[in-house]
């Protein structure tokens, strides 16, 4: 029986029967033939139809004036025509300001966190952002105007659309076209074979496995069970090369609707990873929407055997990662007398609905869990 990792308890949560075919996959030897970016109603702008327009202003004063001023003077040494106007989005560890350069608006991401691991990411979402500028991806991608690895900081396009959803687990399904349309985004992104050499691997799978079972998130069964298809899938990568690019935070937050197409944002941890990792993280964030995950676990099935463990072993890892960093985030807000930040931007709020939210992440992980081991009953 698996074991929370901290004494957290969640309040239960009401019951609710779950539709046939909506946990990870169908059958195991079956198969299948702050504020956000750009979001609600769109209005026109110059030079950026179906764009928002710029308003507010930016506050320059105090210690994260200071900040924001050393962070608009590391654009302006790329990009000096950008002519800052907002503030989209600021975190401990970075901060994103809408602007204009000329007639077009552009967002500037600045790291503010200079930590060799953030570091590292912005430059991987750079190099990424370099790499589509000779290879288009499949996808509506944002179009690079100015980066500098060194100092962080990364200037492009502002993309006109809506955010497929404001939160990283919407409290409420959203509309079946939008799932769609991102399902079938996420899809293209993982159709495609960019040039070797070009993205590199950013999740060591026997490592993160064995880390979790140091920290007690996974049990020793969990452990022999991923190894054991880790170690079916690898000889199957061997002989096909079945490794597959993703976005690798394939979030419905991170990807813009707009009558011309889904856009795809925030691409720090894209790669090369086993198949399924794009989709298991829709799965994960799909709570409440049983035909979304449905469908999504018939994608997976689809390509066989293989395929299909590869993506129930990046489940059961981004829904322990889940688990873990709610589990944190509880015991936080149970300690503090303020109400305590999102986890990130895009996260349930602090409370109640962080506890029901992780209640519904330890249900799924069970879930997970079973089809994990049916698995590997049929290898």
């Amino acid at each position: 029986m698996y074991a929370a990792s901290s004494s957290v308890s969640a309040p239960p949560r009401p019951l609710r029967s779950r539709p046939a075919g909506g946990g990870p996959y169908l059958d195991p030897v079956a198969r299948p033939g702050g504020p956000v970016p750009v979001a609600g109603r769109l209005r026109r702008v110059p030079g950026q139809p179906g764009t928002p327009p710029l308003s507010g202003r930016l506050d320059l004063s105090g210690p994260q004036g200071a900040q924001l001023r050393a962070a608009i003077a590391s654009v302006h040494r790329i990009c000096p025509e950008f002519a800052p106007v907002q503030v989209l989005r600021r975190s401990g560890r970075s901060v994103l300001i809408v602007g204009t350069t000329g007639r077009s608006t552009a967002v500037a991401k600045c790291l503010l966190d200079r930590s060799p691991a953030w570091a590292e990411r912005i430059r991987h979402e750079i190099a990424a952002y370099r790499s589509f500028v000779r290879h288009r991806p499949p996808v509506r991608v944002p179009r690079l105007i100015a980066a500098d690895p060194d100092n962080c900081t990364l200037v492009i396009e502002r993309m006109p659309g809506r955010v497929a959803a404001l939160q990283r687990h919407p409290a409420e399904a959203p509309p079946r076209p939008d799932i769609r349309a991102a399902l079938g985004a996420v899809c293209r992104v993982n159709a495609w074979r960019p040039p070797a050499g070009t993205f590199d691997k950013p999740l060591e799978y026997g490592a993160r496995i064995a880390r979790f079972h140091e920290l007690g998130l996974l049990t020793d069964r969990d452990l022999g069970d991923l190894q054991k298809l880790l170690h079916g899938i690898a000889h199957e990568v061997g002989r096909h090369g079945m490794l597959q690019f993703n976005h690798g935070d394939a979030l419905l937050s991170n990807i813009l609707l707009s009558p011309a197409g889904p856009v795809l944002v925030d691409w720090e941890h894209a790669g090369w990873y086993l198949p399924g990792y794009d989709l298991a993280t829709l799965w994960l964030v799909l709570g409440d929407a049983p035909v979304a995950r449905r469908q999504i676990s018939q994608i997976a099935q689809s390509a066989g055997p293989a395929s299909r463990d590869a993506f129930l072993v990046n489940l059961m890892l981004l829904l322990t990662r889940e688990i873990r960093t709610y589990e944190t985030a509880v015991q936080r807000s149970m300690q503090d007398t303020a109400p305590a930040a999102p986890v990130q931007p895009g996260a349930a709020p602090s409370g109640e609905e962080q506890r029901l939210l992780l209640r519904r992440l330890h249900d799924d992980c069970q879930l997970a869990r079973k089809a994990v081991r049916a698995a590997v009953g049929t290898r």
